[in-house]
């Protein structure tokens, strides 16, 4: 497998800087023994891991990007324009994912004793591979290595929103918007995972510089 790593081209920086963000709740593929377990984290792996989600530079990027766009377009007007209106709209999208990550990463699966993070599977048609990510939403891997409901992310992105409805004040309230925010939120994750899924081979199409050699994971 090439790996975002190997990249030694001119543009190393950049594309670290954004292959980090998708390699932390990433588990890279293998070749597992039929029977053999799959790792697992303790508590304070899973706390880790939180802190490293959310402190990754792209968070707080992306933070910015989301609280430009609703600058724009006046989303929650109660925050106002000018210079101080978007740093509320940052802060309140900086807390959308402070709250995704404490949940997603740290919380649920510690209580359900869930994987968060995404094996890539790295090998087959690309059907196949689009096929493994997208189930990801749907099946997680227990702490014993067996598949189950993927309660992490359902109750992660239901309390997530429901949160995030306490300081977006002027978003709508209801059944309604509360699905449709809770079906974006779980849409986003499932293009992450495919995206975790080829990014090695989108690495390797953009015919970047590569190392000749690549050391296996343990």
């Amino acid at each position: 497998m090439i790996e975002w790593q190997d990249y030694q081209g001119p543009l190393a920086d950049v594309v670290g800087f954004f292959g980090k963000k998708l390699e932390v709740r990433t588990v890279h593929g293998a070749t597992y023994k039929p029977g053999a377990l799959l790792c697992t984290l303790t508590r304070k792996e899973k706390a880790k891991l939180f802190v490293a989600d959310f402190t990754n530079p792209v968070t707080f990027v992306s933070a910015a990007f989301n609280a430009g766009i609703d600058q724009a377009e006046d989303g929650d007007p109660k925050y106002g324009q000018e210079l101080g209106g978007y740093g509320k709209r940052f802060g309140a999208n900086l807390a959308d994912q402070a709250s995704a990550a404490f949940f997603k990463d740290l919380t649920y699966p510690t209580v359900f004793s869930q994987d968060p993070r995404y094996y890539r599977l790295g090998r087959g048609g690309t059907f196949r591979r689009v096929t493994h990510a997208l189930v990801h939403v749907m099946i997680a891997h227990n702490e014993d290595g067996a598949p189950e409901f993927n309660y992490t992310e359902w109750l992660g992105t239901a309390t997530t929103v429901a949160l995030s409805s306490t300081y977006h004040g002027s978003r709508a309230h209801g059944l309604g918007p509360y699905v449709e925010s809770g079906a974006i939120g779980i849409a986003n994750d499932a293009g992450f995972d495919v995206l975790r899924e080829f990014w090695p081979d989108i690495v390797h199409a953009l015919k970047l510089p590569l190392k000749t050699q690549h050391q296996p994971t343990t």
